[in-house]
């Protein structure tokens, strides 16, 4: 029988460090050709959308992801790994963990591969799950010595200031304005679900480097193009899905970078400590296999 797990499982198993591993593991096979991650699919249905994700790792599995827009307040996804050899299912995952600590591990390989080497202060828009997981998988990467954040709730501010002092260890405090959170910050986080941008660059110190989550397609964005006009740096995790979005991506000009030739050597980075830089998180398809595929693969050991 195939591996079940739910929410509290990939919890307990999925450490930020292992998942950052994982995806840059995934970007740089994406950038090799070894994972086929074609842009996302959709079915439009009465209310809402199915949306499916896939991926193929060569020779070794292959797999999807299905979540919906219904908007139910306990809508879960799935994710579903198969074996390559004989297309057995060997694992199926249930909920949002697997989803949300893969979109936070991509924004982490971002922050490791884009930020400045002593970056460690961060300013968090947004105080949702995808802000969660986003500063959860930078805290991998970075030891962070500080972090503030700013969301609409105050209650939901202060809240996420706790959490991120409780469980990560690192001070933390709530900001009255966008502007004040990321204000001399070496990463700023932006993971909304705003329409109209919640960014001014003007707000940011040269070396900063960004991660956008939220919206971003034009006349849809959380950030606006006063942001790329500064960035010297803009990445995103899976160019083909960067390109599909209807209507298309806020971009100043050139297309963003592959991430995954970044994280591979074949395409630079960051080249000084003054360059501020983007990333554009869209993602990469196959990714929640992929982890699965770890978590699976760490299961099984501690049982062996």
């Amino acid at each position: 029988m195939p591996l079940l797990l739910t929410d509290p499982d990939v919890a307990a198993r999925l450490d930020a460090s292992t998942a950052v591993a994982a995806m840059r593991d995934a970007l740089v096979a994406a950038h090799e050709g070894r994972l086929i991650a074609p842009p996302r699919a959709s079915a439009v249905l009465e209310g809402g959308r199915l949306v499916m994700t896939a991926g193929h790792l060569a020779d070794e599995w292959y797999g999807f992801r299905s979540y919906d827009t219904f908007g139910h307040a306990d809508g879960e996804q799935l994710v579903v790994l198969h074996d390559a050899g004989d297309g057995r299912i060997r694992a199926i995952a249930v909920g949002e963990e697997i989803g949300s600590r893969r979109t936070g591990a991509l924004g982490g390989a971002a922050v490791d591969l884009l930020a400045r080497p002593d970056a460690g202060t961060v300013g968090v828009i947004g105080s949702g799950r995808q802000a969660w997981t986003q500063l959860w998988a930078a805290a991998a990467v970075r030891p962070l010595r500080a972090v503030s954040v700013f969301s609409r709730s105050a209650a939901r501010r202060a809240a996420f200031a706790a959490r991120v002092r409780a469980e990560l260890g690192v001070p933390a405090t709530p900001a009255e304005s966008a502007a004040e959170a990321v204000r001399g910050r070496d990463v700023v986080v932006v993971a909304t679900t705003s329409e109209r941008p919640v960014l001014a660059a003007t707000d940011l110190s040269p070396g900063t480097h960004v991660n956008l989550v939220g919206f971003k397609q034009r006349g849809r964005a959380e950030y606006g193009l006063d942001l790329l006009a500064r960035a010297a740096v803009l990445a995103t995790d899976s160019p083909a899905q960067a390109g599909a979005y209807d209507p298309p991506l806020l971009l100043a000009g050139d297309a963003p970078r592959d991430l995954g030739a970044i994280a591979a050597g074949a395409l630079p980075g960051r080249t000084t400590a003054d360059e501020i830089s983007v990333f554009v998180s869209v993602g990469l398809a196959g990714t929640e296999v992929f982890l699965l595929d770890r978590v699976a693969a760490l299961l099984t050991s501690a049982s062996s």
